[in-house]
């Protein structure tokens, strides 16, 4: 099997790992909202993804680091808001559905590429 691929569609693929990493981050974080003690989780791979274009090389896949906010808790020790929960939801769920499309601009870029060759 050929595999087909450049810098762009890998960084997209590890766009598309760290963008589903993050919504299993959050999705735990909203099953977890009544669990005392619970610390939200947050998840970044943004820095390593824009550090590794910048410096040309191949972007790594994978789904970035999670690290335990560090915002301030209720009496119970928990820290999930709701309300940001929601929005990082939504908000990854749209740049995850625009990175599927680029992705899928791209694929059909090369299919075209071949059809014509």
């Amino acid at each position: 099997m050929i595999a087909i691929s450049d810098r762009t569609m890998t960084a997209l693929h590890a766009a598309l790992s760290g963008l589903s990493q993050r919504q299993r981050v959050s999705s735990d974080n909203i099953a977890n909202i009544n669990t005392p003690g619970f610390l939200a989780g947050r998840t970044d791979f943004e820095s390593t993804l824009r550090s590794e274009i910048a410096d040309g090389t191949t972007p790594t896949i994978s789904g970035g680091t999670v690290s335990r906010s560090l915002a301030a808790t209720r009496t119970d020790g928990n820290n999930v808001d709701l309300d940001s929960e929601t929005v990082i939801a939504t908000e990854t769920g749209l740049r995850y559905q625009l990175a599927i499309s680029a992705l899928n601009g791209k694929y059909d870029l090369l299919s075209a590429a071949m059809r014509t060759s």
